[in-house]
């Protein structure tokens, strides 16, 4: 019950325009007033402060901050030019390079949203260009640029890992598969669009024109074998990967003399703001986390559902509904910082795999960021293509299928994102 009413009023605040840190914050205040006495607030700010200086946060900014440097200069150009010329030749030829370069952009951003700003407000015209109509054009970047949170390196995973205590690299392997997995079955969905509405390819497969283009892109293709090399090779964490990243894009950009200073400046800005979002939620989730640690709220929470049901299929069911329905209403890491740590103690009492859940998790984050009316990367790419987001929304929904597709096979068959982590580790 008190975790009930915590998440009403949370949700009410939300309600009201309230900004969705500040109301977590309102409530865990409140909570730990209630609980601990006006004691509880002593400690509020230390609590906040140490709650979001934890290391693996630290590549949050960092991976925000090289997606920023590759948004001002030319890599997301090349990338798509390369993707162009490799599968440009298929029914519906754009929406594939789409998918695809949000694929390759996927693997150095780790952000949805910096994949839609820096690809969309090129592919989303050239589409529309092409006799796309403008629901289907913003449906496919969309849909597209949520593989960059399933794809490692991705933010809600680290994210998911600093508050699950749980390993940032296992995560990271256990996402390659769905991640992949999703991108076919969403060039599935967009070849059927296109041949249903036909759609041209775009150009003739050319091996010279895809060596051209390979060579163009070629250090911009190198960035995600230096940063997944060395943090799968075991070189760095997951921490000093992003660092590497950073590196490495502002060494791409100078090579490519694309960079200068206000283009850093810009990028920086940029960086801080969205990574002021995050951090401020974990801080609230802090203070949260400490009403939860003195009530054992999650502990008894896991013990009342386990004497309804102990089967580990039927929780991790009513779990994905609980995160699918707040994905129509919060942010991602709102999801996560609000359900994750109540979900642990049964989780970890039912025998689930905290990775396996990991990625369930970020599934879920990944169609909650398509349904509307929050819909946060659905939102910036109906912006672009100039598309009313409820009407895009009726094409978007077989895109969507797709990704709940992967959800349920990952759910109900582990080994589909398990099976590297068992090999490797």
């Amino acid at each position: 019950m008190p975790a009930l009413i915590i998440l009403l009023l949370f949700l009410a605040l939300c309600a009201i325009n309230v900004p969705i840190a500040v109301s977590l914050g309102l409530v865990a205040l409140g909570a730990m007033v209630l609980s601990l006495g006006e004691a509880g607030l002593m400690n509020a700010a230390i609590v906040m402060f140490e709650g979001a200086r934890s290391f693996p946060l630290i590549a949050i900014p960092l991976f925000v901050l090289a997606g920023g440097i590759m948004n001002a200069t030319s890599i997301s150009r090349r990338l798509i030019a390369f993707c162009g010329a490799l599968i440009g030749f298929v029914r519906g030829g754009l929406a594939m390079v789409t998918i695809v370069a949000s694929m390759f952009f996927a693997e150095i951003s780790g952000s949805a949203v910096a994949d839609v700003a820096a690809l969309g407000s090129v592919l989303i015209p050239a589409m529309k260009r092409r006799g796309y109509s403008k629901e289907l054009a913003a449906s496919v970047m969309s849909s597209a640029a949520s593989l960059a949170i399933i794809i490692p390196p991705s933010i809600p995973m680290i994210l998911y890992a600093a508050i699950a205590d749980t390993s940032v690299v296992k995560l990271f392997v256990a996402g390659i598969a769905p991640g992949v997995l999703g991108g076919l079955l969403l060039m599935v969905v967009a070849y059927w669009q296109a041949a249903r509405l036909k759609l041209p390819a775009e150009s003739a497969f050319g091996l010279a024109e895809l060596w051209r283009t390979f060579h163009e892109a070629g250090l911009a293709l190198l960035l995600p074998v230096i940063i997944l090399g060395g943090i799968f090779g075991g070189v760095v964490t997951a921490t000093e990967g992003a660092a590497l990243a950073v590196v490495a894009a502002i060494a791409i950009g100078l090579i490519y003399r694309e960079l200068n200073l206000d283009v850093l400046y810009t990028a920086l800005v940029d960086g801080v703001v969205q990574t002021s979002v995050v951090m401020l939620l974990v801080a609230a989730s802090a203070l949260l986390g400490v009403y939860l640690t003195e009530t054992h709220l999650p502990q008894r929470l896991a013990q009342s559902m386990m004497q309804l049901t102990d089967n580990r299929y039927v929780i991790l069911a009513l779990l994905n509904v609980v995160f699918f329905v707040l994905g129509f209403f919060l942010h991602g890491a709102a999801a996560i910082i609000l359900v994750v740590p109540i979900a642990m103690p049964l989780i970890k009492a039912v025998g689930i795999d905290p990775v396996h859940f990991g990625i369930l998790v970020t599934l879920n984050i990944a169609i909650g960021q398509q349904t509307p009316p929050v819909a946060s990367v659905l939102m910036i790419a109906c912006s672009i293509a100039k598309s009313n987001m409820w009407e895009t929304s009726r094409v978007n929904v077989w895109f969507i299928a797709a990704l709940i597709a992967v959800l349920l096979l990952v759910t109900y068959v582990p080994l589909t994102s398990l099976a590297l982590v068992h090999l490797f580790y």
